[in-house]
């Protein structure tokens, strides 16, 4: 399914600054919401590429 160069994707992004993809139109897992972008695979993971240049999770609140 995540290999699939012709299905849609959208953007998601968790509560640490981490980015990743997830199937359009189903719901993101817990613990990550829609980042704002979607489209085909290479599309969803060039935004990425732009928007998360700073690979390092943001740290939890008390760490």
């Amino acid at each position: 399914m995540f290999d699939d160069d012709e299905s849609r994707f959208a953007v998601v992004r968790n509560d640490r600054g981490q980015y990743s993809i997830w199937p359009d139109g189903t719901t993101a897992p817990a613990g990550w919401s829609q980042a704002g972008f979607t489209g085909l695979r290479a599309d969803c993971l060039a935004h990425i590429a732009q928007v998360w240049t700073d690979l390092r999770p943001a740290p939890r609140e008390g760490d």
